[in-house]
This record gives C-alpha cells, sequence and structure tokens, in this order.
C-alpha cells in the first residue's frame, strides 16, 4: 500500500503484515500493539519502588489487565457497533479484522486495577497514579498502528502535513462532491493523537516528580488532558462510533473532562481550607528558626528573673529569721534579769525580817 504527505514531500510503501509464521500473517499493528504494552511496563517497573508498589504486584497486574484491556476495547467497539455484528455473532471472535475502542480497554484495565487493589489492600488511587502516564505513553505508540492500516483518519483537508493512500484517496474519491487526491488529503489524526498522548505522557512525569500533588490527582490530570485532546481529535475523524447523533468518544470525553476538573478543584481547595484551619507552626516557614530562637532566648531570660527573685527572697526571708532569733534571745535575757532582781530582793526582805 501506498502512504504520501505530498506537502512534505514523504512518500511510504507499507504492508499490513511484516512476516508469516506458518502461512498466518503477523500484521503490523499487533507488533506495534505489543511494543507499546512492553514500553509501558518496562518502565513502569523502574518506578514502581516509588509508589510503594513491589515488581511483582505490577507484573501480577499486568497479566490481568492485558487480557481484560483486549475484552473490553473489543466489546466496546461491538457495542456501539451491534447493527454490524448482529447477524454474523461469530464476527464478534475476529479481532484480526480490527475493531479495537481505546476507551473499552482502559475501563477493563481500570476495573483489574480496583478488584486487585481490594484483594492486596492497595490504593486504587495510589495504583491508577502510579500507572496513568504509562497507559497514556502506551496508546501514543499504539496509535502508529493506524498509520500502518491506514485507519482512523480524518475529513478532507488541504494542509500541507495532509496525507494520501490507497485508503485515504478512496475516501476522498467517494464523497458526494468527490475531491481530487492530488489537491486534496485527510487529516493524520492518528499522528495528532499520537503526539498529544506524548506530550501528555511527559508532562505527567513532570508534575509527579516536581508538584505536591494529592492522591489520585495524576489519574485526574490524564483523564481531563486525554480527553480534552480526544474530544478535538475525535471531531474530525471519519470512523467514529455512534450514539444516535452522537459520537461516543466525544461524548465520554466531555464527561470525563467535566467531572474530573470539578473533583481535582474539590481536591485542591478542600485541602486548601484545612490547611488554613491547622495552627502554624514554628520552624515551618523561612522565618520560623529565627522565631525559634527567639522564644527560647525569651524564656531562657525569663527563667533567670525567676531565679533572682528567688534569691532576693530567700535574703529576705534569712534576714527576718535572724532578727526575730535576736528579739526572742534579747526577751529571753531580759526575762532571766528580771527573775534574778526579785529573788534578791525577797532574800534582803528575809534578811530584816
Amino acid at each position: 500500500m501506498n502512504v504520501r504527505f505530498p506537502g512534505l514531500g514523504l512518500d511510504f510503501e507499507i504492508r499490513r503484515w511484516a512476516f508469516e509464521i506458518f502461512g498466518l500473517p503477523i500484521y503490523w499493528y499487533g507488533i506495534i500493539i505489543a511494543l507499546a504494552f512492553l514500553t509501558a511496563v518496562l518502565l513502569g517497573l523502574r518506578s514502581c519502588k516509588k509508589y510503594d508498589l513491589e515488581p511483582d504486584n505490577v507484573l501480577d497486574m499486568v497479566l490481568f489487565a492485558a487480557p481484560a484491556a483486549i475484552i473490553g476495547a473489543r466489546l466496546y467497539y461491538v457495542i456501539f457497533s451491534w447493527d454490524q455484528y448482529k447477524d454474523n455473532l461469530i464476527d464478534i471472535l475476529k479481532i484480526r479484522d480490527g475493531g479495537l475502542a481505546v476507551y473499552g480497554g482502559v475501563i477493563a484495565a481500570a476495573l483489574v486495577a480496583w478488584i486487585y487493589g481490594r484483594a492486596k489492600k492497595l490504593s486504587f488511587l495510589n495504583i491508577m497514579d502510579f500507572a496513568a502516564p504509562y497507559i497514556v505513553l502506551g496508546q501514543g505508540i499504539g496509535r502508529w498502528g493506524n498509520f500502518v492500516n491506514q485507519e482512523a483518519f480524518g475529513v478532507a483537508t488541504q494542509l500541507p502535513w495532509r496525507m494520501n493512500g490507497d485508503i485515504p484517496d478512496k475516501y476522498l474519491s467517494g464523497l458526494s462532491n468527490a475531491l481530487d487526491p492530488a489537491k486534496w488529503g485527510v487529516h493524520p489524526t492518528f499522528l495528532y493523537e499520537s503526539l498529544w498522548d506524548i506530550a501528555v505522557f511527559l508532562f505527567l512525569l513532570w508534575f509527579r516528580k516536581n508538584k505536591k500533588k494529592l492522591s489520585g490527582e495524576v489519574l485526574f490530570l490524564y483523564l481531563i488532558l486525554y480527553g480534552t485532546g480526544r474530544f478535538m481529535i475525535e471531531g474530525l475523524r471519519t470512523d467514529s462510533l455512534y450514539l444516535g447523533s452522537f459520537r461516543v468518544s466525544q461524548l465520554l470525553s466531555a464527561l470525563l473532562v467535566l467531572v474530573f476538573v470539578v473533583l481535582f478543584i474539590y481536591g485542591r481547595v478542600k485541602t486548601s481550607k484545612a490547611s488554613d484551619e491547622e495552627p502554624v507552626e514554628l520552624g515551618q516557614s523561612q522565618y520560623g528558626p529565627l522565631l525559634t530562637r527567639m522564644k527560647e532566648e525569651e524564656s531562657g531570660e525569663a527563667k533567670e528573673d525567676m531565679q533572682a527573685g528567688s534569691d532576693e527572697e530567700e535574703e529576705v526571708s534569712t534576714g527576718e529569721a535572724d532578727a526575730a532569733a535576736e528579739e526572742v534571745e534579747k526577751d529571753s535575757s531580759e526575762a532571766d534579769d528580771g527573775e534574778l532582781n526579785k529573788q534578791t530582793n525577797d532574800e534582803s526582805a528575809g534578811k530584816e525580817k
């Protein structure tokens, strides 16, 4: 198959399958998805201990989440494309023919993480804060599978980075106002989402490392940022799943953005109010050490004053005690002299008689 970016001077010849095993073609799409999955897991294993997760726990979750994600992605697609499968139910199992939805895979994987967390007494929000950056990185890499298959492209455009190819050109020619592929191409929406996802991945890593965060905030930001990008990009795609007259992924993206923006702001406001109500502890600000030192000096001076006062009181008490003792001794002496004089007088009176 031929894929071109005429405005950029790029021209490729690609095929959907990479090689065969016993006559069974192995498609590039599957290889790219496997590569995206492996990259996310290996990067996650390098940082899992920072989130109090053991590598064995991560690998266990991956073993359960991977098949669940494939099943969830397929069910999501089938549910919203039921008319395509209702008369041929066996086709639901033909995943090799395509038909996986990212949101279905993410929902199923998150459900597995929740169940595993409860079984192992691990925080679900902590698990998802750890996993969110690697999930969106895997999505960004996996989108290149759409490029190989020439799918998930957008509406017609004449922008310099427009994409042409066997399948996009057929789409352009089949429009009611058939467009000339020599002048027109399609939006490479697979590329838009890939670049957006990788940017979100880098932002989440930066936020997780450099910003003070609350539990769940990395997950919330993933859903907010991915949802925002997906909402805009989905509006350009030509293969959207519909619920009535609404694009399903666009509707879900808007709902996720709205809900998790509210939760993010609510968490921040609640934490801010709680911190305002807490008493300020010395040493917590840049002036803390100075205030602490001043308080210690004031305490020391108070102790010295108390000690000095105590010494003065002791001296006064001692002086008063000595004076009292002298007074008692004087009274005693005077009493003895009076008694002696009385006795002498009595003796003199007796002699006279």
